[in-house]
Order: C-alpha cells, then sequence, then structure tokens
C-alpha cells in the first residue's frame, strides 16, 4: 500500500452545516470540530432548560384552581422586551423563494432574534435540481458568518460564498420573519 504525500491531500467538499439531519453518516457530510462542539452545547442547554422548566411549581398548585396559581400546564411568561427594541425574541421558520435558471426555487430560512440581533441562523436547502443543490449548500455553509451578530433590520444579503440567487430566497424568508416577529 502506498501513502499519499500530505501536499497532494484534496481539500474537503463542501459541507452544510445547517441541521444534525443533514450530517448524518449516510449523506457523508460531516460538521466541524468547533460547530460540532459548539451544536452538543445549545441542545444540552436547550434541553436542561425543557427539563428544568416548571420544576420549582408545587403540585398542589397544579390541582387547585382556586388558588390563583398557574397550572402547571400553562406557558412560560415571556421576557418583556428591551425599551427600544422592535421584534420579539424567539426563533422564527420561513421559506424563502426566488427564480433560478432553471426555475422557481425555495429555501429554508430559521433565525433566532435576541434583542433584534440575529443570534443563531439555519438554511435548509430545498432544491429542486442538482446545480442549485450546490448553491444552496454553499450559501447554507457561508451564511452565519455573514449575518450572526448584525441586527435584523440591517440584514442585506446578496452573495454568500459564491451563491447570489440564493441569497433572494434568504431575503423573502427573512422578509417574513420580520412581518412575524414584529412586536
Amino acid at each position: 500500500m502506498t501513502r499519499t504525500p500530505p501536499t497532494a491531500v484534496r481539500p474537503a467538499a463542501p459541507t452544510t452545516p445547517t441541521s444534525v439531519s443533514q450530517s448524518t453518516p449516510q449523506s457523508g457530510a460531516r460538521f466541524p470540530h468547533h460547530r460540532r462542539a459548539l451544536t452538543m452545547l445549545a441542545t444540552v442547554s436547550i434541553l436542561g432548560a425543557a427539563g428544568c422548566a416548571g420544576a420549582d411549581a408545587p403540585a398542589d398548585d397544579a390541582a387547585d384552581p382556586a388558588s390563583g396559581a398557574p397550572s402547571a400546564d400553562a406557558p412560560a411568561a415571556a421576557k418583556p422586551p428591551a425599551a427600544g427594541q422592535v421584534y420579539q425574541d424567539g426563533e422564527y421558520r420561513e421559506t424563502g423563494n426566488y427564480q433560478s435558471p432553471a426555475g422557481p426555487e425555495e429555501v429554508g430560512v430559521t433565525l433566532t432574534l435576541e434583542s433584534d440581533v440575529v443570534s443563531a441562523v439555519e438554511v435548509e436547502p430545498m432544491p429542486d435540481n442538482p446545480t442549485t443543490k450546490v448553491y444552496q449548500e454553499r450559501f447554507a455553509g457561508g451564511i452565519s458568518e455573514a449575518i450572526v451578530g448584525k441586527k435584523l433590520d440591517e440584514l442585506s444579503v446578496d452573495r454568500v460564498a459564491g451563491s447570489s440567487l440564493t441569497s433572494g430566497g434568504f431575503n423573502d424568508a427573512a422578509d417574513k420573519i420580520k412581518s412575524e416577529a414584529r412586536l
């Protein structure tokens, strides 16, 4: 068996670090180590918060509506918006539409907002043809660096990772999210 010299190593194919379901061994896509660690940390945080929700409420209050205490099934109160805040904090998902040379296309977009700032983004490629798939995957791999930490009203994406048409679908979804999240 011969070894390939280190200088002959080919660069890895573009990956789609957009969701855990797309990084399964069947698809061959792999998260970079730092993104995998951040994804696991976020999952543990969310699961920990979900497991602790309502743990302080006594069981008797949930069973006695006359006590005036909220039941265990009542949703937790949302954090009140800060003064001047335009959008409600939370995670929003929309599908954006755009036109490619091959016809109409869609792309799924999930944005997490905190105090009007994008704190996380996930793009789900939804291609109808192989060429679109390549560009949507490139876009999904580069969008986080382009928008995380920016105010939602300042987003104007035109080209990410060599993909210019997918940005039309992203911007369409972002506009829908702005309408949905507006206070």
